[in-house]
């Protein structure tokens, strides 16, 4: 599985993505209105013969740490025909790796504990964290040593406040 960032001519491969991994196009709009607004700041997408997965990190703000580089993981699709083959894993990995390069100090994600607490995250950080997604879901992982230091609250690209 080669996974590369995503490029202009890879948006039909998305929405084909998301479409099928979730019957519904809102998470590939979510994708483009953070490219068009500049808050997407990594995409990438995984593919064999075909396109099987995309994964996108948009900007975090955190007024009362400011010094934290902050990033959010959404959404992540797998199209069923790759599913449970370990696509979305090498995705999260790939891309964790990539925004620790680039200096990013922390990751939140929505998403089932259970899959993602392989890859680090706890809820235990993220409840120092005052989000519009509060609650059991949200989860956190430290980049960085500055990354443990996150707290209160958090503002996510504009894209999510426009979701349908």
């Amino acid at each position: 599985m080669d996974v590369r960032v995503e490029e202009a001519a890879d948006w039909s491969a998305v929405y084909t993505i998301y479409a099928e991994a979730f019957g519904q196009l809102i998470e590939a709009e979510l994708v483009r209105q953070l490219h068009d607004d500049g808050d997407l700041i990594l995409s990438l997408i995984a593919h064999g013969d075909k396109p099987a997965g995309h994964i996108a990190f948009s900007h975090l703000a955190l007024p009362e740490t400011p010094t934290i580089k902050g990033a959010a993981l959404a959404p992540l699709a797998v199209r069923p025909a790759f599913q449970a083959k370990g696509v979305g894993s090498v995705l999260v990995r790939h891309s964790l790796e990539q925004l620790k390069s680039e200096g990013y100090d922390l990751v939140l994600v929505l998403g089932d504990p259970d899959y993602y607490n392989r890859f680090g995250f706890t809820p235990r950080l993220a409840s120092r964290l005052k989000t519009p997604y509060d609650g059991p879901y949200l989860q956190a992982l430290a980049l960085s040593e500055k990354g443990k230091e996150a707290h209160g609250p958090v503002s996510y690209a504009r894209a999510f406040a426009e979701l349908k």
